[in-house]
């Protein structure tokens, strides 16, 4: 492939990656929503009941949920942004390439292998 059709191949992903984020954050929302309503409308004290903590649990699970919807979308907006900027799939660290590897798994990679979060350099250096 070359460099524009691997731009649009990227591109096409991140875009269908974006929609099932869209998707997904909507339905969290109105799960979360129904949640919230639901818990209102009882006097289920969250301490003292003993639904109330199945509720809490339900509602911090539901809110954590959304929070990682919004930071995955803001992800991919990030990686829709460095495509049309023309610096996607390279390292935001050394400038080299990303491995078609690495995109194809991690389409949002802003970094090569080696600079990675969590992996460390061989070389020792950090």
């Amino acid at each position: 492939m070359g460099a524009m059709t691997d731009a649009g191949h990227h591109a096409h992903r991140l875009e269908l990656e974006r929609t099932r984020t869209l998707a997904l954050l909507a339905l969290l929302s109105r799960d979360f929503d129904g949640i919230v309503a639901a818990s209102a409308d009882s006097n289920a004290d969250d301490e003292h009941d003993p639904e109330g903590a199945t509720i809490a649990f339900e509602r911090s699970q539901a809110g954590t949920m959304i929070t990682q919807a919004r930071d995955r979308l803001a992800e991919i907006e990030a990686a829709l942004e460095r495509v049309h900027g023309g610096t996607y799939g390279t390292c935001e660290v050394c400038g080299a390439r990303i491995p078609d590897g690495r995109l194809e798994a991690r389409p949002t990679a802003r970094t090569c292998v080696l600079h990675a979060p969590g992996v460390a350099d061989p070389r020792g250096r950090t």
